[in-house]
């Protein structure tokens, strides 16, 4: 393919490279080619996420991926963050319940810190940062998603909080939807949407006519 351009993607998870991927051939950024750090390096990369903000730790893995291969890198960061617990657990999304905490473990902790709160006072967004370091310089892209936390899970699908999520707008779900309608409106959806605008108007890198 003329004009190649390749990008690593600071994640060792197949469906975020499918999803990044996607996003791009929505916005004719075909000569794009996105690679994740096991296949430039042999090894899987795990970049321990140490920073206080969402910037931070997508910075950090950006960081961290970029002094290793000296190529143009994406990472992103993101948190739940609930308006009734003064915006946690967000940087600490992950870990909410615990350091080796599952997603179960982690909606049970909210569930049970929201028990008896009234609809009103629900209000949540998830947001997601994407760092992107070009040349040694570092572009920031935004995702927000607002909604509200449900009293229960529902649905199937996704993965993390996504069960107890509702966007705003919408009668299902995260975890009701199907991935493809998720990706309509995600924060990471959006993020990377972002980014795709930059990297298209950047490089110059759209269909070719």
């Amino acid at each position: 393919m003329d004009n190649l351009v390749e990008i690593i993607l600071a994640t060792n998870n197949e469906n975020k490279r499918i999803e990044i991927l996607d996003i791009f051939k929505d916005n004719n950024l075909n000569r794009l080619n996105v690679l994740i750090p096991e296949e430039v390096l042999g090894v899987k990369i795990d970049t321990k996420e140490t920073g206080d903000t969402l910037e931070q730790n997508a910075y950090l893995k950006a960081k961290n991926l970029f002094e290793l291969t000296k190529k143009t890198v994406i990472s992103d960061d993101t948190g739940l963050e609930i308006e009734y617990l003064s915006n946690f657990p967000g940087v600490h999304s992950a870990r909410f319940a615990g350091e080796n905490a599952s997603d179960e473990e982690n909606r049970k902790k909210v569930l049970d810190l929201m028990r008896g709160v009234p609809e009103n006072m629900r209000k949540a967004k998830f947001r997601t940062i994407i760092c992107l370091i070009h040349n040694g310089i570092e572009h920031y892209f935004e995702g927000i998603c607002t909604g509200k936390i449900l009293e229960k899970e529902k649905g199937l699908h996704g993965f993390g909080y996504d069960p107890i999520f509702l966007p705003d707008g919408h009668t299902k779900s995260f975890a009701e939807m199907h991935p493809k309608e998720k990706n309509t409106i995600s924060h990471r959806a959006i993020a990377i949407k972002k980014l795709a605008e930059y990297l298209k108007n950047y490089f110059l890198i759209g269909n070719s006519t």
